[in-house]
């Protein structure tokens, strides 16, 4: 049994307040904006533009996302 006297072990301060972070509001937001991407044109190689936009969506939340964690990382 532990003795009631002795201290507990307190957890570390988390310390993701990086505003790094704040660029990963970029992909979230990107995509909701359809007047970005409500029509047809410009085609690229015969592709609407938005199925071609919407690919570029998920590259730069790739691109986005890889940055912050090379930022933040310790």
């Amino acid at each position: 049994m532990a003795d009631p006297d002795t201290p507990k072990a307190v957890p570390a301060a988390r310390s993701d307040r990086s505003p790094w972070n704040w660029l990963l509001l970029i992909p979230i937001v990107l995509p909701v904006l359809t007047p970005l991407f409500n029509h047809d044109s410009p085609r690229l190689w015969g592709f609407p533009a938005f199925y071609w936009l919407q690919f570029s969506f998920i590259l730069v939340g790739v691109v986005t996302t890889t940055i912050v964690f090379r930022m933040t990382r310790k």
